[in-house]
């Protein structure tokens, strides 16, 4: 036995990571509610897990990937790595919530995966944890 539930797959940790976030954003029960770094990083991990399970979850990445193409639109020129770093800025110094940290993480993530470099390299490490998680 390698794992604690089996075979959870991608669709799975894909499920999992959304109701984490939507129930744990708000806590309410025996554990307390999820922080600003968790947040974070478990919307990163989401974006991960949508991208790869596709069906349903394709909503998200395609959805993301209009806005960062309308953005790209309305200020022609900016590349990717802006983008990410543009993202960056604000989930550091912007006083947010968790759940738009959660959210934030997600768009976050996709900027991060198209802009190369080091955020490309960080956003391919997150995938395949998530892989490997599934």
């Amino acid at each position: 036995m390698n794992s604690v539930f089996g075979n959870l797959g991608i669709v799975g940790l894909a499920v999992a990571l959304t109701v984490l976030l939507l129930v744990g954003i708000k806590g309410g029960g025996k554990v307390k509610p999820l922080g600003w770094w968790p947040c974070l990083i478990l919307g990163m991990l989401a974006g991960s897990a949508y991208a790869a399970a596709g069906g349903v979850f394709q909503l998200v990445p395609d959805l993301v990937g209009s806005a960062l193409n309308v953005a790209q639109g309305i200020v022609p020129g900016i590349t990717m790595p802006a983008v990410a770093l543009t993202l960056a800025i604000v989930i550091l110094f912007k006083k947010l919530d968790t759940r738009q940290v959660a959210i934030l993480g997600i768009v976050f993530w996709y900027a991060a995966s198209g802009a190369g470099g080091l955020w490309g390299t960080l956003s391919d490490a997150i995938a395949n944890l998530g892989q490997q998680v599934a």
